[in-house]
């Protein structure tokens, strides 16, 4: 490592001509990158999907469908509300885009007082119709009084883009301007405060130029862009604040290319084991074959190594462009360390070790009491901030237009396939059989079919009107529920499609014998899968970042106890988080409105802080091994470690919280969760975990911190007894 220091730094000018260069070409794809963002990332193939395909290419149903919602205010008469839907629809003749365009004269029950709503259908997945969208939103006219606004899946779809890349800019007006004061105070200078942020933003811009490629194999969603800049600055920035206070601190006394080459070997090490711990705590997504999961493990994981690419080559070269310049423009005297807050404080920690172990556990298990109410959904229109058009326009659709028994949430659509024809009485019969089952169950509030749809259940009397009753009524009809050997059945459950009763219904329904080929869609279906898949999978994630991050500290600290402490730690902080986030946002505190938790926030948060926080656990100890290399004291070592890392590992911690944090202020409620969350999470790990529980354990367990496998450590200069 020492070697790869001394070489960056005599060719640093090729090394930067080469970094350049790649900023310019990956910058160029960087920018065209929300050209190729589409969906919320919730994409399972499953039997949710199955169905819908069946839907779509036997009964005619569309892929996707954009929905005008028509409103008029109390004074505005009947026949001018009529007159505005009219001439609205006449503007659409030439709008040839949608497949089928549905307006409230063609079908009863679309006008409804103060309402209306139309439909335009499309043969192109929602994700896929943002052209539409813009030229049909260049043909919609508002009156005085009268007001036309586009919703539905796809619009939700368009505006959840935007609304991340707006909420993108405003984190980071919030954000770099309070990062480059915090860096100030720890550096000093203008110069070593602003290479960490040039550091973070040629890291995201190097990575999402990366990215877009991927758009070419694998559907990437519009989360990529708050989850790639979120990781790779705070991680980027964390990165460079520790390499470059270890080049200031040798550069006290050595040339340039020797506190290079040092800084390579002691902070460069460090920086990999920390970007190889948060690579492997985002690997641990790649097991839950959702899109959304594996979009954040392919961004981040990407995110990570470029970070570690650039912190350890880019980031030297620069500093020795720079030279003694480094230290230019000083605003802010730094003291000496030795003397500093962060010595009593450490001093302080050391004498009281019990106390201050049963503090923090005490703090941290308090923090763990609300987690047990925890509640997850997946996000849906809700998560657009509340005076989005289209979701003030999906609200009112749904209050007005569907009886609160038979919203969309609560329906279930189950395809039913006999052998031969779905209308001979036989398979008649089957079916009968299974509709009187389901109308038995006592969560099912009712059932639609084409027996209720004809208001007739007696088979015979059926057939009868099937044989002589009026084709023009009966065909739309039956063209809805039958089609050759499949019937569509829709089952209305008296419990929300969000909750956990409403999962189990369906899979428990989906994996009975009903007599006939039943193949079960909807969104309580398509939830019932996400949930059980992630919960299925995570399990393995979860044990591949155990056991991952326990041999690689194991590795680099030569110690047991350590790694295991570490992820003791780690597992309890994050219960707190998590605890800390339900008291927030599900039980409305803090001025919040109460909403249930996001199904993405305890699975990103694991993985991304379980390896996030392991930076701090390295920077500490890396820095303790260090002093306890040269003496063989233990006490004195983690004294002087705290000492030396305390105002580093603060000012990362800061910087990461006000990132992260800084989504907080953010409209589309998944990303303002998983912002806080991350930041709540840092900022405990930073103090209570990293500051306290740490050193106390550290005194409390002594030389047999440092036990690895009966050996003793033999670069120790023995002065301290250690441990056979």
């Amino acid at each position: 490592m020492e070697k790869l220091g001394i070489h960056i730094s005599r060719y640093y000018k090729w090394v930067l001509i080469v970094w350049v260069l790649a900023i310019i070409m990956f910058g160029f794809f960087a920018i065209k990158l929300p050209t190729v963002l589409s969906g919320n990332g919730f994409e399972f193939n499953g039997e949710y999907n199955q169905t819908r395909k069946i839907l779509e290419d036997k009964f005619g149903q569309a892929k996707s469908s954009i929905i005008l919602v028509f409103e008029k205010e109390t004074s505005i008469s009947n026949e001018k509300f009529i007159d505005f839907i009219d001439g609205t629809f006449k503007r659409l003749k030439n709008f040839d885009d949608a497949k089928q365009v549905i307006t409230p004269f063609d079908r009863e029950g679309m006008i409804k007082g103060n309402y209306a709503y139309g439909l335009l259908t499309f043969d192109k997945k929602s994700e896929n119709l943002g052209n539409e969208i813009s030229d049909l939103g260049g043909l919609l006219e508002n009156d005085k009084g009268l007001k036309v606004t586009m919703t539905g899946e796809p619009v939700i779809v368009k505006d959840l883009n935007t609304a991340s890349q707006k909420d993108l800019a405003k984190a980071e007006m919030i954000g770099l301007p309070i990062a480059l004061l915090v860096l100030i105070l720890a550096f000093g200078g203008l110069v070593a405060a602003s290479l960490p942020l040039i550091i973070g933003v040629v890291s995201i811009l190097a990575t999402m130029g990366v990215v877009y490629f991927f758009s070419y194999s694998a559907d990437l969603t519009i989360f990529i862009l708050n989850i790639v800049p979120m990781i790779g600055l705070a991680l980027s920035i964390d990165f460079a604040l520790l390499f470059i206070n270890r080049y200031k601190e040798e550069l006290r006394s050595k040339s340039i290319e020797e506190a290079i080459g040092i800084s390579v070997a002691t902070a460069g090490r460090s920086i990999i084991f920390s970007g190889l711990c948060v690579f492997i705590g985002l690997s641990g997504l790649w097991f839950i074959q959702i899109d959304i999961f594996q979009n954040v493990a392919l961004g981040g994981m990407t995110v990570v190594l470029v970070s570690v690419l650039c912190a350890l080559t880019f980031l030297p070269a620069f500093l020795t462009f720079l030279g003694p310049r480094i230290n230019k423009f000083s605003v802010v005297r730094i003291s000496d360390k030795g003397t500093s807050a962060w010595h009593a404080f450490a001093r302080f920690v050391m004498k009281r070790p019990v106390l201050m172990a049963v503090l923090a556990l005490a703090i941290l298990l308090a923090g763990l009491v609300p987690v047990r109410e925890m509640t997850l959904t997946i996000p849906g229109t809700d998560s657009l901030p509340s005076e989005y058009p289209s979701r003030v326009a999906m609200e009112k659709f749904q209050d007005h237009f569907f009886e609160k028994e038979k919203r969309n949430d609560k329906k279930v659509s189950i395809i039913l396939e006999t052998n031969g024809d779905v209308l001979d009485k036989a398979n008649l019969e089957k079916i009968n059989r299974v509709i009187e089952r389901l109308e038995k169950d006592s969560l099912v509030y009712s059932v639609d079919s084409v027996f209720s749809a004809l208001g007739v259940r007696d088979l015979d009397q059926f057939a009868q009107l099937l044989s002589f009753g009026d084709k023009a009524q009966l065909t739309p009809l039956l063209g809805h529920f039958v089609q050759e050997d499949k019937m569509l059945v829709e089952v209305y459950l008296k419990t929300g499609g969000h909750t956990a009763k409403a999962r189990d219904w369906v899979r428990k329904w989906s994996e009975k014998d009903l007599g006939v080929n039943a193949s079960f869609g909807g969104s309580i279906k398509f939830e019932q899968e996400i949930f059980d898949e992630i919960i299925d999978k995570a399990p393995y994630g979860l044990l591949l970042i155990m056991i991952s991050t326990l041999v690689i500290l194991m590795a680099a600290f030569r110690s047991i106890l350590i790694p295991l402490k570490a992820i003791l730690m780690n597992a309890l902080s994050l219960g707190c988080t998590f605890g800390i986030v339900v008291w927030i946002f599900q039980e409305g505190h803090l001025g919040m409105e109460p909403v249930n938790i996001g199904l993405i926030l305890p699975v990103f948060v694991f993985t991304l802080v379980f390896g996030l926080s392991m930076d701090y656990e390295v920077f500490l100890i890396s820095r303790i091994q260090e002093f306890y290399l040269q003496t063989g004291n233990n006490t004195e070592a983690t004294i002087s470690g705290l000492t030396y890392t305390s105002k580093i590992i603060t000012s990362a911690a800061a910087i990461m919280i006000v990132v992260t944090g800084a989504f907080a202020f953010t409209g589309v409620m998944p990303i303002k969760q998983l912002g806080v969350g991350i930041a709540i999470a840092i900022f405990i790990d930073a103090t209570i975990v990293r500051m306290v529980l740490v050193p106390s354990l550290m005194k409390l367990l002594g030389d047999w911190n440092w036990w690895f496998f009966g050996l003793k450590n033999k670069h120790a200069s023995g002065h301290s007894k250690k441990p056979a």
